[in-house]
């Protein structure tokens, strides 16, 4: 059975055994009972909490076992901190000598365990959206691989739907860090792209407690629609204090909220937030011809029977992801290497970058050398919050 343990320095819960085992059938052993260790970080404390246990949560349902070995996943908390992301990361690769590092699940994190993972050849499956953790797919980057989709392609679906809706002026509030300069990189080339003027850039920190200034001077230029680069329950609070200074115009935010604490801490406030997102926070509402509802309507409904009713979040979708991919590409590396080994890291490593049309809860992947990512426009589609819920939105 699956092993997980927790990091005391940031009070990780220790899931038992039989608990985790429970959570999904496991397919028979292969002979061999070398354990694939699987190395995960994640924000489950601190102000990427709402996104790390979800995503834990979903992990909680992988079988226990990755191309018919032993699966052994270690789970430790980051408390949001880069800095004991990467103390996370050295311990998993140089320690415990995993197979494979899943996490971090914030793009400072990320960006911070690059190091680490490829100096010693292990390859990282991070579960964030921003391409710079990827891209180029060269030196330290080759180790690198993502769940989410790209900022860039939330960017592209944002900025379409704006056009067809006559926004011509937009500002800009977004965190002061890899994730909200990412965002203004990608809004910036697709809002000149389809003639959109970004007419002011605010940039805040995820522990503030207040943006009234920078919400003040963006609301300043009269923009036709304001963009809030945020992630989590702290993108909360640049729209109350819009809504609260009087602002009446359509309030955009990115992928990263979606989760029910944004709504439960947003309340009324963020009731028409638009927003980009993947497919199954919208699950139930896809049309039925699109070809990822079936499986991200079965995470769901999976999901949601085991953690309650509007419990899923993209973000478990991200993470409910990662299995498949992993076991896909486990079940080729098995053929040339045994777990434990360099030589499997490096086999792991090829064969992640060998996905086809593998069709995951929140997207179809196909990798590829060039892209470590994979996933298409069918994992972008957009999204509006009404009546306390996450909807599907055709543009």
């Amino acid at each position: 059975m699956p092993v997980l343990s927790s990091a005391a320095r940031f009070a990780a819960t220790v899931i038992s055994l039989t608990a985790f085992a429970a959570f999904a059938a496991a397919p028979a052993r292969a002979a061999s009972d070398t354990p694939i260790k699987v190395g995960i970080d994640l924000s489950s404390t601190g102000p990427a909490a709402a996104i790390g246990i979800t995503s834990k949560n979903a992990m909680l349902m992988w079988p226990a076992t990755l191309g018919g070995h032993p699966a052994q996943y270690t789970i430790l908390d980051d408390g949001s901190d880069p800095g004991a992301a990467v103390r996370n990361v050295r311990r998993f690769v140089s320690e415990d000598k995993v197979d494979v590092v899943v996490g971090p699940n914030t793009t400072p994190s990320a960006l911070a365990a690059l190091d680490a993972v490829a100096e010693t050849g292990t390859p990282m499956i991070t579960l964030v959206g921003t391409s710079n953790v990827v891209e180029p797919q060269q030196g330290k980057r080759i180790w690198a691989f993502k769940m989410a989709q790209n900022d860039a392609a939330m960017a592209d679906v944002v900025t379409r739907y704006m056009s067809n809706h006559n926004v011509k002026t937009i500002g800009f509030i977004g965190f002061s860090d890899g994730y909200g300069e990412s965002w203004l990189q990608q809004m910036t080339k697709f809002a000149e792209l389809r003639h959109i003027q970004i007419v002011d850039v605010e940039r805040y920190n995820r522990t503030d407690a207040s943006v009234t200034g920078q919400v003040l001077k963006v609301m300043a230029t009269k923009p036709d629609a304001i963009l809030i680069a945020g992630a989590g329950t702290p993108a909360v609070l640049p729209q109350r204090t819009l809504i609260e200074r009087g602002y009446k115009g359509p309030i955009y935010q990115t992928h990263g909220i979606a989760t029910p604490e944004f709504i439960r801490l947003g309340g009324k406030d963020v009731e028409g937030t638009l927003f980009p997102t993947q497919p199954v926070v919208v699950a139930r509402d896809l049309p039925a011809d699109n070809p990822i509802k079936k499986t991200a309507l079965d995470f769901v409904t999976r999901y949601e029977a085991r953690y309650g009713a509007g419990s899923v979040t993209q973000f478990a979708g991200d993470a409910a992801g990662v299995y498949p991919l992993l076991n896909d590409a486990v079940t080729r590396a098995l053929k040339t290497a045994q777990p434990g080994t360099p030589e499997f890291r490096a086999a792991l490593r090829d064969s992640l970058e060998q996905t086809h049309e593998l069709v995951v809860p929140n997207g179809i992947v196909s990798t590829s050398k060039a892209d470590h990512v994979g996933l298409d426009q069918r994992a972008s589609v957009m999204g509006i919050i009404k009546g306390g819920q996450f909807h599907y939105l055709s543009q």
